[in-house]
């Protein structure tokens, strides 16, 4: 066998081991996902066609079937196109570049990628504070805390969803300041809060639960980016934590070295 033979078909090799039999997501959405790391890594070009079924079924070692579904399923989320009699092609995707700095703020931090931004709130709540939302907010365990459900939106379409918490004692009525301006920033302005810095953001990746595929308007087994923040004045003082979620076939997280 010669070196570009062997070189094939050990990525081959690779690419199929990489397929999780018993991992609890379906074999088609972890094709799906596979076909996106392709496209994303420039193994597969935007316009160009896909190749055909039968190649992709050995290149991930499944079966025609598998590779349809996966198709059938980015084809919906509009990330390949199928032309009948010419083949399945991939569309030119751009995602939108979310950054996280100093001063993360939804509005301005996709301002000139989308023409409408705006965060709904869902939901709310008041409850009594974990162990984990009492320190990230410097308050003490059981004290009431107020749970904001928000989904952010860019031009019509869900980019973002996260679970917020403030202090009840010092934020009450922030869940009203919230569905009436549509923004976190304006909200605190309200309480007296004119500027406030990202104090740290911890950053992992998830399959999306059921909620998340609900509000966000995904397949299952799709990945979420997770940010878990707190923010706080320019004194120091803790006054939001939150945990975000986002779509990563849409949204890339970038992390700015200054603010």
């Amino acid at each position: 066998m010669t070196k570009g033979k062997n070189d094939r078909g050990q990525k081959l090799i690779g690419l199929a081991s990489s397929i999780e039999r018993r991992s609890g997501v379906s074999l088609w959405r972890q094709i799906a996902d596979r076909i996106l790391e392709g496209i994303a890594s420039g193994d597969f070009a935007e316009n160009a066609a896909l190749p055909p079924e039968v190649a992709l079924a050995e290149r991930y070692g499944v079966n025609r079937h598998t590779v349809r579904g996966a198709i059938a399923a980015l084809v919906q989320e509009g990330v390949l196109k199928a032309e009948q009699g010419r083949g399945t092609f991939v569309l030119s995707r751009k995602r939108l570049s979310y950054p996280i700095g100093a001063r993360t703020r939804f509005s301005t931090g996709l301002q000139g990628q989308t023409t409408e931004r705006h965060i709904a709130l869902l939901s709310s709540s008041t409850e009594p504070a974990n162990r984990r939302i009492a320190e990230a907010l410097g308050i003490t365990k059981a004290s009431a805390v107020i749970r904001l459900e928000t989904r952010g939106e860019a031009d019509g379409h869900p980019v973002s969803r996260a679970t917020t918490w403030f202090d009840a004692k010092r934020f009450a009525g922030i869940e009203a300041a919230m569905a009436e301006t549509g923004s976190i920033t304006a909200s605190l302005k309200r309480f007296g809060i004119n500027d406030y810095l990202r104090h740290s953001t911890v950053l992992s990746a998830r399959h999306a639960d059921a909620t998340d595929l609900a509000d966000l308007d995904l397949q299952p087994g799709a990945i979420v980016l997770v940010t878990v923040a707190v923010n706080v004045t320019l004194d120091g003082q803790p006054i939001q934590f939150a945990e975000s979620r986002f779509p990563a076939e849409r949204v890339e997280l970038r992390l700015l070295a200054n603010d």
